[in-house]
């Protein structure tokens, strides 16, 4: 029997009755706004979405929404923070684990943590890309969640292998959380239970894994100067840098203007349409980046494990040498104009179709589904990496390429 949320009531008229309807507020009404918030601060960011978008997504007004959340900010906290706080709690082990083996108990928070991560897998973008426009305690409040996890997967891991060393440990737990939160980054589909069984797995292999030896900082090369008169390329260049500090929404094209030392925003007109412009082309040159790659390392390779490790190898590089651009690549789409979307997600699904072919034909045990996973989760290590240690040692290019490896092959390269 179905239950209707209706009610109806007879009016009392001179002549016949008349049904009269009157509409109850579902008693989860809270919950789904919160839903359809997640869903559209998911695809658009925090900042392309207003509370009229939400309230239309639900058929109610925005007066409607008003009386569950003040504002569109208290729907952001409060989505991000229960994220975090079910990401937290996954990974506290019950009081009848303390008798489990090391590796019943990695297991079995491992196992917890990527449940919560497929359960909330559009409200984990927000996590990873978003958090930067909470308000300073709520950020502190999120990277508190994030680090209660890291100390738990790194507590488990110390004592499935008590010699590590602690950088390395840092570096495989941080390597662990950004593989299993890689689903959040794209829309590639798995059922459940497979996606969490690839997911296991993957982590397994770099629980286990060696890293080179951590060497001395090695000083990158600094970018290249830019004439003055080139002012198509500064341009470029200074705006990257501002949506890397700042965040899309927050840069101008005054700003962009005056970091290239322009002395008015017309002057940028010149040279693009404008803001959006700019970022568009920034995602062209990192997604022909990938791209212009495949053919040549296929090419020369003698195999299609070598030619992943060339790949890998360059990936790595490029990512290194352009910081600003690999963290802007992951995090500004929603902002991308829609007829450059297109072109550029093709760009993008060739891209990891290749990657793909090639881990296939290493691995043949490995779905496509299961190899596109697991090409996105090796990207994802680079950006995290980076946005975690910088340019220290302990994350340097060759044991960063060397988590990918672990990732994509699941064992170091064997050429």
């Amino acid at each position: 029997m179905s239950v209707d949320n209706r009610r109806t009531v007879r009016a009392k008229t001179n002549g016949d009755s008349a049904p009269r309807e009157i509409r109850r507020r579902p008693k989860n009404r809270r919950a789904q706004i919160a839903a359809a918030a997640a869903s559209a601060f998911g695809s658009l960011g925090y900042h392309g979405v207003s509370m009229e978008d939400i309230a239309s997504g639900l058929g109610i007004s925005s007066a409607a929404l008003y009386r569950h959340y003040p504002s569109k900010y208290a729907l952001f906290r409060e989505e991000l923070l229960r994220v975090g706080r079910a990401m937290t709690e996954s990974v506290q082990l019950p009081e009848q684990a303390a008798d489990a083996s090391p590796e019943q108990r990695l297991r079995q928070v491992l196992d917890a943590l990527i449940t919560a991560t497929i359960d909330n897998r559009v409200s984990v973008t927000l996590v990873r890309w978003e958090g930067r426009y909470l308000e300073p305690e709520d950020l502190e409040l999120l990277n508190e969640q994030q680090t209660g996890v890291l100390d738990a997967l790194g507590a488990e891991l110390i004592a499935l292998r008590p010699g590590l060393d602690e950088d390395d440990l840092r570096v495989l737990r941080a390597a662990m959380l950004s593989t299993i939160t890689s689903i959040a980054d794209h829309h590639a589909a798995l059922p459940a239970k497979s996606l969490a069984r690839l997911l296991s797995s993957a982590c397994w292999d770099i629980a286990r894994a060696e890293l080179p030896a951590v060497g001395d900082a090695v000083e990158l090369a600094a970018a290249a100067e830019i004439p003055d008169s080139f002012k198509h390329e500064l341009l470029l260049r200074k705006a990257v840098e501002l949506f890397h500090d700042r965040g899309y929404p927050n840069v101008s094209v005054e700003d962009i203007a005056t970091a290239a030392g322009l002395s008015a925003a017309s002057a940028v007109y010149r040279f693009y349409r404008g803001k959006s412009d700019l970022l568009a082309a920034a995602f062209r040159r990192a997604a022909e980046r990938v791209s212009s790659a495949i053919g040549p390392a296929v090419a020369t390779a003698e195999s299609p494990e070598a030619a992943l490790v060339s790949l890998i190898d360059q990936y790595v590089e490029g990512s290194f040498t352009e910081r600003a651009l690999t963290f802007v690549y992951y995090t500004e789409f929603q902002h991308v104009p829609a007829e450059e979307r297109t072109v550029l997600r093709n760009i993008q699904r060739l891209s990891v179709e290749e990657w793909a072919r090639l881990v296939r034909e290493v691995r043949p045990e490995l779905t496509p589904a299961e190899s596109r996973f697991l090409v996105h989760a090796a990207f994802a290590l680079v950006v995290d990496l980076g946005r975690s240690f910088g340019t220290t040692p302990i994350a340097s290019q060759a044991r960063v390429a060397a988590l990918m490896q672990i990732v994509l092959f699941g064992r170091p390269a064997q050429v």
